[in-house]
């Protein structure tokens, strides 16, 4: 007798398994504690099997029907129903672990000489602008157009660079995925010309030297804090990041042997970058260090000496004198140094180590390293008597002999 659904709910629960069956090799398996297991019966190769269709009343009894006539149809175009099932939920396992955001995931972890910011940044794009979309995406299923209306829905509310900025690391884990044999093709390679450029701006610096030396007056006559207004007559000096300069420590100085050794942890490139102090650089340093001596850090914040000075401190102390963002910022001092130094006769190697550009080829920046200490001392102590010598009001520029 074919089963009913009336029939099943009545059913009391047994003393121990029983089958319901319904035919077709359809039975219902009934247990002492009441639940309810549809099974299937069906012979392939010459063997009797066993399938499971689901429990009762999640399955329904038409549902049941339904998955037994399309098990036999397998049946009998040659296809095993266990076998296609278990190859069914492994190739769903492998689009898992093979999607966009696992293996974005696993190209992070490897990140090892990214800095903490970068590698929150990085994160955030792809938890906010990238998984959203395709993170639950089999990576090698991700295909140029896909890539484009994810990038143009981040520019459609203006933020042309952060699309750019999207492209070029989702760019990064297509290459890692093909590197591993998890993708063959790089989408984002074929979106060359697609994002609406971005236009460059450049951040703001003064170069001109009458400028300079009226710039470097107003930082001698600043009346805020005199933990920024040191920052401030350093910044031009050594010409590092803000970010490097704001989070020195004591630590890193050797004021006796004049040379500030900034970790690599701390560096954009993340290598260890020496930056030669001069006379002037040392006696700020000195007279700075009375103050801020006990503490981790030479420039600590206004709250907390047990945190560096706001990242925005020497901003608001340029707006404060008078310099809006459009005329100089704190990033600009290395702008400014390299404008006058190249035009002073400096080589440009030696310029961009001290500024701690990235040197592609990594047996020249060995050599570099090596080589131009003793060049950026003599370059930096040279621009420092510039600098003096442009905030008494002199306009001379110093240009040096040629270096052979």
């Amino acid at each position: 007798m074919a089963l009913t659904d009336a029939g099943i709910r009545k059913a009391l629960s047994p003393e121990k398994p029983q089958k319901l069956t319904d035919g077709g090799g359809l039975y219902l398996l009934h247990n002492p504690s009441g639940s309810k297991w549809w099974r299937l019966k069906y012979r392939f190769g010459g063997k009797e099997k066993l399938l499971s269709l689901g429990t009762y009343p999640e399955t329904g009894l038409a549902d049941a029907r339904a998955k037994r006539d399309a098990t036999r149809k397998q049946v009998q175009a040659g296809i095993d129903p266990s076998a296609h099932r278990k190859a069914t939920k492994a190739a769903g396992e492998e689009r898992a672990a093979n999607s966009f955001e696992v293996i974005a995931e696993e190209w992070l972890a490897k990140q090892h000489n990214m800095s903490p910011a970068t590698l929150k940044k990085a994160r955030w794009t792809l938890d906010t602008l990238v998984n959203p979309w395709i993170g639950a995406r089999p990576i090698s299923e991700i295909h140029a157009p896909e890539m484009l209306k994810l990038l143009q829905r981040i520019e459609e509310r203006g933020a042309h660079e952060t699309a750019h900025r999207t492209k070029q690391r989702c760019g990064q884990i297509f290459r890692y995925a093909i590197a591993t044999g998890r993708t063959k093709h790089d989408p984002t390679a074929d979106l060359r010309g697609a994002l609406t450029p971005v236009k460059v701006t450049h951040r703001a610096a003064i170069t001109d030297p009458t400028k300079v030396g009226e710039l470097l007056r107003a930082i001698d006559g600043y009346t805020g804090s005199f933990v920024v207004r040191s920052a401030l007559k350093l910044a031009p000096l050594l010409f590092v990041r803000p970010g490097e300069l704001r989070r020195a420590e004591w630590p890193e100085f050797d004021l006796d042997g004049a040379q500030w050794r900034i970790p690599a942890s701390k560096m954009k490139m993340r290598e260890e970058h020496i930056v030669p102090l001069t006379e002037q650089a040392v006696a700020i340093l000195r007279e700075l260090q009375p103050l801020t001596g006990r503490s981790r850090y030479v420039f600590p914040g206004e709250r907390s000496r047990q945190r560096p000075m706001s990242d925005a401190a020497i901003n608001a102390a340029l707006r404060r004198m008078g310099f809006d963002k459009d005329t100089m910022t704190g990033h600009g001092f290395r702008a400014m140094a390299s404008t006058r130094l190249n035009e002073m006769g400096w080589a440009p190697d030696v310029i961009e180590r001290q500024l701690a550009h990235a040197e592609r080829n990594k047996v020249r920046a060995a050599y570099n390293r090596a080589s131009y200490l003793d060049e950026r001392r003599k370059m930096m102590a040279t621009w420092a008597d510039y600098l003096d010598n442009l905030r008494t009001g002199g306009q001379l520029i110093a240009f040096k002999s040629k270096v052979s």
